[in-house]
């Protein structure tokens, strides 16, 4: 994929979607790609005034630190809930042929 491919999935899909979803306002948030930060797709967002949530750079063992730090922030509790609920929900998805479920 290159920048002006990228501009067309934002002007064909990604932009109607969010209007027809969202109204007129909406943000939209990206990563750091070279084609997501070309010129050329900054000025394809200002012309449309979309508004961009700014995406950080990091490094992989920021990413690990704050993974980590997400899955320890789970109280115990709700774990145990989920783990609990497996056999209920595999039983659903069996029952439903693979079709949705309510989880």
């Amino acid at each position: 994929m290159d920048r002006y491919l990228y501009e067309d999935i934002l002007e064909n899909t990604v932009r109607p979607w969010a209007r027809a979803n969202s109204g007129r306002s909406w943000v939209f948030q990206q990563d750091n790609d070279p084609k997501h930060t070309s010129g050329h797709v900054a000025n394809w967002f200002r012309r449309r005034r979309v508004d961009l949530l700014e995406w950080p750079t990091s490094n992989a063992n920021q990413k690990f630190v704050q993974l980590e730090a997400a899955w320890k922030s789970i109280p115990m509790t709700v774990v145990q809930t989920l783990l609990d609920s497996m056999p209920r929900r595999c039983q659903a998805v069996i029952d439903a042929k693979g079709y949705p479920t309510k989880y």
